[in-house]
């Protein structure tokens, strides 16, 4: 899959209150695995465009998104945290899961991240199990080797 070989679609204006989810870009990540398309956001304060922070959708069923680390990421900057910011643009980003066919989304998460793990669940996540990461993830490099898999059904 490239790019030019999946239909991206529109997100249109994703507000809410002091909180709007910037497309920053959008594409398909190229891996020996199975590939899948990708949107980016940045999320900016309505006001004064302050960068808070970002979140990833991740668009398909293969095996690299559904396990590894899901179908969301999200990371808010510490100065913005404690604001449901991450909540927020998980929820806002479900309706465009939703047109490209996800049903069901996955978030994964460290086991040591509890506020990740509140965001989950705050966003309507169930919790589903922990599992080890594999070696050639994505995610071991950067020091993570288990993951707590959510789901959210939408």
């Amino acid at each position: 899959m490239t790019a030019n070989d999946f239909n991206f679609v529109d997100p249109g204006e994703l507000v809410e209150g002091d909180l709007r989810l910037a497309l920053a870009e959008k594409g398909c990540k190229p891996v020996e695995r199975p590939l899948f398309a990708f949107y980016k956001f940045e999320m900016r304060h309505v006001d004064d465009e302050l960068l808070m922070g970002k979140i990833t959708l991740r668009i398909g069923d293969a095996d690299t998104v559904l396990r590894y680390p899901g179908h969301l990421g999200y990371d808010v900057e510490p100065e913005y945290r404690g604001h449901r910011y991450a909540v927020r643009s998980v929820r806002m980003l479900l309706p465009l899961a939703r047109q490209h066919g996800q049903r069901r989304v996955w978030v994964g998460c460290p086991p040591d991240n509890v506020a990740s793990q509140r965001t989950c669940e705050l966003a309507g996540g169930i919790y589903c199990e922990t599992i080890p990461v594999p070696k050639d993830s994505d995610l071991y490099p950067q020091g993570i080797r288990f993951l707590c898999r959510y789901y959210i059904d939408n």
